[in-house]
């Protein structure tokens, strides 16, 4: 799965003078083309699509019941903030709080997107996530996250051979 800017990265650029409005178009005209496809896929297949919407109903319901539905879109929100982040297409709008929390998980569609771990240790949140496809290989990475005034920032987790 290639890195797309999200929408709210897009219009950052564009006021920043760093892409143009046909640049601007092109990339909010890819998402919109993404979300049409997944609509036709879903139209195709409604039995795979309510399986998929029941394990993530399950996966959503377990997170929020856990850590609060609030955390865990904050933790989703700020994951879509790192850059080069490929889930980033995703989870952009996951503060939006009409947007049901289980539209953010893909645990058997393409490109697949996991929470597999929330901690909080020494005032951080740890985050571990799996995401990406069968064919280029599922990814599991490990983030961290700090409160920076009233919002979450994430960072990418060293590396037992970094540190």
């Amino acid at each position: 799965m290639a890195f797309h800017p999200t929408p709210p990265q897009l219009f950052e650029e564009f006021e920043e003078g760093r892409i143009t409005r046909a640049q601007l178009h092109a990339g909010l005209d890819w998402h919109a083309r993404s979300l049409v496809e997944e609509i036709i896929e879903a139209h195709e297949n409604p039995i795979a699509t309510w399986w998929d919407t029941m394990l993530a109903k399950r996966a959503a319901d377990r997170w929020s019941s856990r850590h609060g539905i609030w955390r865990v879109r904050h933790i989703l929100f700020a994951l879509s903030k790192l850059p080069e982040f490929e889930p980033s297409s995703l989870l952009w709008n996951a503060l939006h709080p009409d947007v049901p929390l289980h539209c953010f998980f893909r645990l058997r569609r393409e490109p697949v997107f996991r929470l597999l771990n929330i901690e909080i240790r020494k005032g951080l949140l740890h985050v571990r996530v799996a995401h990406g496809s069968a064919s280029e290989g599922i990814l599991k990475e490990d983030f961290i996250l700090e409160h920076i005034g009233n919002q979450l920032e994430a960072h990418r987790a060293p590396l037992l051979s970094d540190l």
